[in-house]
């Protein structure tokens, strides 16, 4: 778990590197050895709704079916946005430097009295953010959040074949009890602590942060953008363009 002066100086890393490059993510040369950086993790609430539903509905039918464990069209999809209870749930996400949601995590209270101390993890995460560990620290983040507010069991319900998710699950010292075609992860929750309520509140506060610093990035480019074409129009040099 890192320290709070640790994930600090990452977020300000983060802010100078949105400020230097203003490409969705910087690429790295041959040779280069890139330090590793902080996955900005912030809680999403009813006015990410339109984000959260251009995410899922960008997934391919393959990522569709393994979110949701069916072969889930954009009617369905659109159901289960419209109907996400940002009130009861907590829903995660992580953003790039467009405000566009590389992965987004669900994480969902049982609404039966008597299962109040459990609830369930799904996630999804975009092709092109693949291999870089969004999945898993979604599930910390989540896992986290569930146990300061009082859940002791957090569960998966996954497909069998999704090998991602249940790998994810089992790392994090979940129980995996396979049935056929799908399965179930279980996830024993440690007692609430001061250092883990700390720690969510510093993590979701750099979150907020860092979302904030990517708008006030969007921002500069696209009004250096319109000042150019301003200026291309007054000289003359549109036509070259």
């Amino acid at each position: 778990m890192l320290e709070a002066k640790d994930l600090l100086k990452a977020t300000l890393d983060n802010g100078r590197a949105l400020m230097r490059i203003p490409e969705d993510e910087g690429q790295s040369q041959p040779g280069e050895v890139r330090t590793p950086v902080l996955i900005p993790i912030r809680s999403l609430g009813v006015n990410h709704r339109g984000r959260i539903e251009r995410h899922l509905l960008a997934l391919s039918p393959q990522d569709r079916y393994l979110r949701f464990g069916y072969a889930a069209q954009d009617t369905h999809i659109e159901r289960y946005v419209a109907g996400l209870d940002f009130d009861r749930d907590e829903i995660f996400g992580i953003y790039n430097r467009k405000l566009q949601l590389l992965a987004v995590a669900h994480l969902a209270y049982s609404v039966d009295a008597e299962f109040q101390s459990c609830a369930e993890f799904g996630v999804s995460v975009s092709a092109s953010a693949r291999g870089r560990h969004y999945g898993s620290r979604l599930f910390e983040r989540a896992a986290m959040h569930a146990s300061n507010d009082g859940v002791h069991l957090m569960f998966i319900h996954a497909l069998s074949e999704n090998s991602a998710m249940l790998n994810i699950a089992r790392k994090a010292g979940a129980t995996v009890e396979r049935d056929g075609m799908e399965s179930e992860a279980f996830l024993y929750l440690p007692k609430a602590t001061l250092d883990s309520r700390m720690t969510e509140l510093i993590e979701e506060q750099l979150g907020q942060t860092d979302y904030r610093i990517k708008q006030q990035a969007r921002q500069f480019w696209r009004l250096l953008s319109q000042i150019q074409k301003v200026r291309r129009t007054l000289t003359g040099d549109d036509s070259k363009h």
